[in-house]
């Protein structure tokens, strides 16, 4: 499946937040990850929301960041505080019946897990640096009641706009670049492993529908 590190493991190395660039590249890239997995069936993130990988559930320690530049996600750890990461109305305990509820679990956790990484190490009085557009659009991600919150598609269309106009380089350059920080800053590079997970345990961007067709024949 190649080499990964999570999203939490690559801060974690690099030791300060994500700077705004950084956040506007990733978003990008899991949107447009999140987004390929929703089209592949008529509620294919609805089924994924009713089985152990929980896709509806995002944090920073089930965001996978490959070496070849792309994302892919794991189900969080069993022992891991997703509290803050998890939407309301999961938390109430209602179920994603339909694609668009189950996005918009999935859009809750994507905007809470990137403002834990932009917040990442800041002492208590020190106030997030980011732009309004980047402040305002995580804000609608992370709407309390789902029927306000922002879709994947916005999400998408919002960040490849800002990506096109801001003249950022390629995500892909990113996510490999906050991979090699692991190396740099980690003496036995022991953060970095393959990831050799069951077929069910992990949704990849370039084989979602394989294993959407092995779990749900």
């Amino acid at each position: 499946m190649g080499t990964f590190v999570t999203l939490a493991e690559a801060l974690e190395a690099r030791g300060s937040p994500l700077e705004e660039d950084e956040v506007w590249c990733l978003l990008l890239t899991a949107a447009d990850a999140l987004l390929d997995i929703s089209k592949k069936g008529k509620h294919l993130l609805a089924c994924y929301c009713h089985h152990p990988i929980d896709l509806c559930m995002l944090s920073p320690g089930s965001v996978l960041l490959s070496t070849n530049g792309s994302l892919a996600f794991k189900s969080c750890g069993r022992y891991e505080d997703v509290a803050s990461f998890t939407a309301p109305e999961v938390q109430q305990g209602l179920a994603a019946t339909t694609r668009t509820a189950a996005e918009k679990m999935v859009v809750y956790s994507l905007g809470m897990t990137l403002y834990w990484c932009a917040d990442f190490h800041l002492p208590q009085n020190q106030p997030v640096q980011m732009s309004a557009e980047l402040e305002g659009l995580l804000l609608s991600m992370c709407e309390d009641i789902a029927l306000r919150r922002t879709d994947l598609l916005t999400v998408l269309e919002t960040c490849e706009l800002h990506h096109k106009t801001a003249m950022l380089p390629p995500a892909e350059r990113l996510v490999r670049q906050l991979i090699e920080d692991v190396y740099r800053n980690s003496v036995s590079c022991h953060r970095l492993v393959r990831f050799h997970f069951p077929l069910v345990w992990i949704v990849h961007l370039c084989s979602v529908f394989e294993v959407y067709t092995m779990l749900f024949p």
